[in-house]
């Protein structure tokens, strides 16, 4: 069977070091480029036209927008509106890359921690230097919920610090676990397609099963691709909606 941990080994496609460091050109980078030309196209193409009556491009991009810009007024608010740039292009970013990764001999990005770990400590650090520039110190407030009797506040100031630190960790590790785990599965069931029509005789019929099974999955992996940046950039939004309005 082939094995399923083998499609997320990252490749060097083009070395380059600067300065001792390694930045060569990957396959996971030559992926995420990918994603970013066709949103681009998206964007640009489908938006350049601005027909009265959409054509197919357009109106896949004018969902997109009204989609992440009703998400932001809903959950940051109308003031939140500066920040719909950057959360629908996350969105979009991580929705090509999870889109990208199920087609065959494609590389999922968003299957590298260091990936989604990135993107994690991007909207963690824009939280932060939002909170401060729009509140100073009042930022703090936000690990200081309202209505704690005093007695109360040593225990839990410290419980909010670290659920705010941790929140890199499962903003990263939600998204990148859920697309390996899908990932892996589709190969194992996949290699057990191609195992059984290996062996030929009875044992080839029943191959039929894991076909089945493997484009069930393939559908679900597809919900699950919108989904995981849906969630990502609903959490930005609460996160936004934090930095913007400390407190609970």
């Amino acid at each position: 069977m082939p094995d399923p941990i083998h499609q997320f080994e990252i490749k060097r496609i083009l070395e380059l070091d600067l300065f001792g460091i390694d930045a060569s050109f990957t396959n996971s980078a030559l992926w995420m480029v990918v994603a970013v030309v066709l949103i681009s196209l998206l964007t640009i193409w489908g938006m350049g036209g601005r027909a009265l009556v959409p054509n197919r491009l357009q109106s896949v991009a004018e969902i997109s927008y009204e989609f992440i810009a009703n998400m932001v007024r809903d959950i940051v608010g109308v003031s939140g509106m500066k920040f719909f740039p950057f959360v629908f292009t996350i969105f979009m970013f991580i929705l090509f890359l999870n889109m990208l990764g199920l087609l065959p001999g494609a590389f999922t990005a968003t299957s590298s921690i260091s990936v989604t770990a990135a993107l994690a400590l991007l909207v963690f650090f824009t939280v932060i230097i939002v909170g401060f520039a729009k509140n100073g110190l009042g930022f703090l407030k936000l690990f200081v919920p309202s209505g704690i009797p005093k007695i109360l506040l040593l225990l839990v100031v410290p419980i909010e610090i670290i659920s705010f630190l941790s929140r890199p960790v499962s903003h990263s590790v939600r998204l990148f676990a859920n697309m390996l785990a899908g990932h892996i599965t589709l190969k194992v069931f996949g290699g057990f397609v191609t195992m059984l029509i290996g062996t030929g005789g009875a044992l080839a019929a029943v191959a039929i099963f894991p076909l089945t099974m493997a484009l069930a999955l393939t559908a679900l992996e597809v919900l699950v691709a919108f989904l995981q940046a849906y969630v990502f950039a609903m959490l930005t939004c609460m996160y936004l909606h934090d930095a913007l309005h400390p407190g609970h």
